[in-house]
C-alpha cells in the first residue's frame, strides 16, 4: 500500500501551476504576518505605555527588525542547507538549556532565561525558542531521509535515534520547569512522525501513558506547579495566589464585552493583571477592543495556518513538507495554548501569543519560522533557488577571496 505522504509524480500539479500557487501562498503569508505583527506592536504600545512608557514598544520594534533579518537569513541559506546542520543547532540549544537550568536563578519558579549584561540594560535569551526551530529542522530532515524506516523500531535508521536526540532537548526544557513548551515540542514530534507514515500503534502509547504519568510526577514532587495546573478550573477559590492572574484576565475579557471599552482605556493593565504585555496581552485586547477583535485575531491565526499548510503540502520535497508541518504546528499550537490560557480553558502557562506578545526570543523564533516557510515556497516555485542565490553572493564578494589569495 502506497504511503499517502510520499510524493507521487502521477498526481503532481503541472509545474507552472504549482509554482504560481506557491508564490500566491507566500504573498498571502507575508501579508497576514505583517498585519498580525503590526497589530501586536499597536497593542503592546497600549498595554505597556502606562507602566513603562515607550520602552517595551521600541524594544519590540527592534526585535521585529532583528526577526526580519533572521527570517531573511534562513530564507537565503535555505531549509535544505540548514537541515544538514540541524544537529549542530540541537547541540547549541541543549548547551544553552543546560546553562539556563543550572547557571542562572529561577524567575517565577522556572529556569527559562539566560540573562546577559548588555548596553542599555540586561539582555534575556530564552533557549527553548531556539529548541523549537532546532527540533523542527532536525526531525523533519531525519524523517525525510529515512521515510522507509519510520516504522522499523529496531532498525539503525528507525525512529529511535530522533526520539533520543529530541528527548534529550525536551528533557532539559522540562528540567527548566517549562511544561507548556515541553508538551508543545512533544506534540510537534508526534505530528511529524504521523505525517511520515508512522503507525498509530507507536504514536498513541506515549500519549495514553506519558501524559498521565507526567501529571502524577508533578502532583507528587511539585505541589506549586500542580496548583497552577488545577487552579484554572476554579480561580475564585485562590484569588490571592495561583488564581489571581487568571481571575484578572477573565475580568478584563468580561469588561470588554463585544466592542471593548476603547483603545488605551484598559483598567486591568494598570498593575492589576501580571504579564499584561507578554503572555496575557490578548486579555487587554479583549478589554479594550472587545470580543469581536479577539475573534479577528483568532481568524488571523487561522488564515496564517491556511497559507502555511498550503505551502507545506505544495512542497516538491518530503523534507519541505515535513519541515513546513513542524513549523506550522509550533506556531499554531502556541497560539491555541495562549488563547486557551487567557480565556481560562487551559492551565496558566507562560506561552506568548505569536507575533503579538512582548519578547525578543519568541518573536525571532516566529520570524525565523516564517522565513523557513517562505523558503519552502520559493524552492517549490523555483527548484535550486538557494543555490542560485548563494552562487550570486559568492560572485559578488569574490574580490574578498582575491585579496586573501594575494596576501
Amino acid at each position: 500500500m502506497r504511503n499517502i505522504f510520499t510524493p507521487d509524480k502521477s498526481v503532481e500539479l503541472p509545474e507552472d501551476i504549482q509554482s504560481q500557487k506557491s508564490i500566491n501562498y507566500a504573498y498571502g503569508l507575508i501579508i497576514i504576518v505583517a498585519l498580525i505583527t503590526l497589530f501586536g506592536l499597536t497593542m503592546l504600545y497600549s498595554t505597556s505605555y502606562n507602566t513603562a512608557g515607550t520602552k517595551f514598544f521600541y524594544n519590540q520594534l527592534m526585535w521585529s527588525a532583528i526577526g526580519v533579518l533572521s527570517g531573511a537569513f534562513v530564507f537565503t541559506v535555505g531549509y535544505k542547507k540548514l537541515g544538514e546542520y540541524s544537529m549542530l543547532l540541537i547541540i547549541a540549544a541543549t548547551v544553552l538549556l543546560i546553562i539556563a537550568d543550572f547557571c542562572f536563578p529561577a524567575v517565577k519558579g522556572a529556569h527559562r532565561w539566560i540573562r546577559i549584561k548588555f548596553i542599555g540594560g540586561p539582555l534575556s535569551i530564552q533557549p527553548s525558542e531556539l529548541a523549537k526551530i532546532a527540533i523542527a529542522l532536525y526531525i523533519s530532515k531525519y524523517c525525510a531521509d529515512n521515510l522507509r524506516f519510520v516504522n522499523e523500531i529496531f532498525c539503525k535508521e528507525g525512529p529511535i535515534r530522533p526520539c533520543i536526540v529530541c528527548g534529550i532537548v525536551i528533557f532539559f526544557v522540562l528540567a527548566g520547569k517549562d511544561l507548556g513548551t515541553t508538551i508543545l515540542l512533544v506534540t510537534v514530534c508526534l505530528i511529524v512522525f504521523f505525517a511520515s507514515g508512522m503507525r498509530l500503534l507507536y504514536i498513541l502509547p506515549p500519549i495514553i501513558f506519558g501524559g498521565p504519568l507526567l501529571f502524577i510526577v508533578i502532583k507528587k514532587f511539585d505541589p506549586m506547579r500542580w496548583a497552577r495546573l488545577t487552579t484554572f478550573m476554579n480561580p475564585e477559590a485562590d484569588l490571592q495566589d495561583e488564581g489571581y492572574q487568571l481571575w484578572n484576565s477573565l475580568l478584563a475579557l468580561g469588561s470588554g464585552k463585544w466592542f471593548g471599552i476603547g483603545f488605551m482605556e484598559s483598567r486591568l493593565k494598570a498593575k492589576y493583571l501580571p504579564e499584561a504585555h507578554t503572555d496575557f496581552i490578548l486579555s487587554i485586547v479583549g478589554e479594550e477592543l472587545g470580543l469581536i477583535s479577539l475573534c479577528l485575531v483568532a481568524l488571523a491565526y487561522i488564515v496564517f495556518m491556511y497559507f502555511a499548510l498550503k505551502i507545506s503540502l505544495n512542497s516538491r520535497t518530503r523534507h519541505g513538507m515535513l519541515l513546513g508541518l513542524a513549523v506550522t504546528s509550533v506556531l499554531i499550537f502556541q497560539s491555541v495554548i495562549n488563547i486557551g490560557v487567557v480565556s481560562g480553558g487551559l492551565p496558566t502557562k507562560g506561552m506568548p501569543a505569536p507575533f503579538i506578545s512582548y519578547g525578543g526570543s519568541n518573536l525571532m523564533m516566529c520570524m525565523t519560522g516564517v522565513g523557513l516557510l517562505l523558503n519552502i515556497a520559493a524552492e517549490t516555485a523555483s527548484p535550486g533557488f538557494n543555490d542560485e542565490i548563494i552562487a550570486a553572493i559568492k560572485k559578488k564578494f569574490a574580490f574578498l577571496t582575491f585579496f586573501r589569495r594575494k596576501k
